[in-house]
């Protein structure tokens, strides 16, 4: 079975989640994707809705769709959520399955400020999310002190551990969960940017109210 892997704080969840979610399972013949809600994200701590509540809209989100599963290994875990201990756990529950971890350009470009980012690919097939059009080369994307790491693969580029790091064209859809947050927090419509389930959850707990800094 191959299993995708989508990560985030999902503060809210929103249709870009769920678009990046679909175009990759369908991209690498994924039986399935697990949304991984971050308990506690160590690089972002501000304006954070608490965990039970964006676990719920996860799950209301995805409700619809047989292929997404939500998995709250991060919120059971006490401290911060470091996508490396999040991999081994997950590489040590299935060790039967092919994991590939879904994430975008932005964030291969920031690798180096993760936690064991090296370990990173030893544990899973890397799917980065690119740009159609102008799309960079993979090894342009990654800190030099990783690149190192990889050769050219007749899919990508191949780690010296053997899991591949692959580029899969992309639908860019600008939206973001910060204009969500501002969106609610000046009483603006966010219809058609999130599930109506999403919406209904953030109005009945009066989430995103506040405005934020900046």
């Amino acid at each position: 079975m191959n299993v995708g892997v989508l990560g985030g704080t999902f503060n809210p969840i929103h249709i870009a989640h769920l678009r990046l979610a679909e175009e990759m399972r369908e991209a690498l013949s994924l039986e399935r994707v697990l949304l991984v809600p971050a308990g506690d994200p160590p690089l972002k701590r501000s304006g954070i809705a608490a965990a039970n509540h964006r676990l719920e809209m996860v799950k209301r989100a995805s409700a619809s769709n047989p292929a997404l599963e939500v998995c709250d290994l991060e919120l059971r875990r006490a401290g911060p959520s470091y996508s490396v201990d999040t991999l081994s756990e997950l590489r040590a529950r299935r060790p039967d399955q092919q994991l590939f971890f879904l994430v975008g350009a932005d964030t291969l470009r920031d690798l180096e400020s993760w936690r064991e980012p090296a370990r990173l690919f030893t544990l899973a097939h890397f799917a980065v999310a690119t740009r159609p059009v102008h799309a960079q080369p993979l090894r342009e994307l990654l800190p030099a002190g990783l690149a190192r790491a990889f050769r050219d693969g007749p899919r990508g580029l191949v780690h010296e551990s053997g899991y591949e790091l692959r580029a899969i064209p992309f639908t860019a859809l600008a939206i973001s969960a910060s204009d969500v947050r501002r969106r609610v927090a000046c009483g603006a419509s966010i219809r058609y940017l999130v599930p109506d389930e999403v919406i209904e959850y953030i109005g009945k707990h009066h989430l995103y109210r506040e405005k934020e800094d900046g």
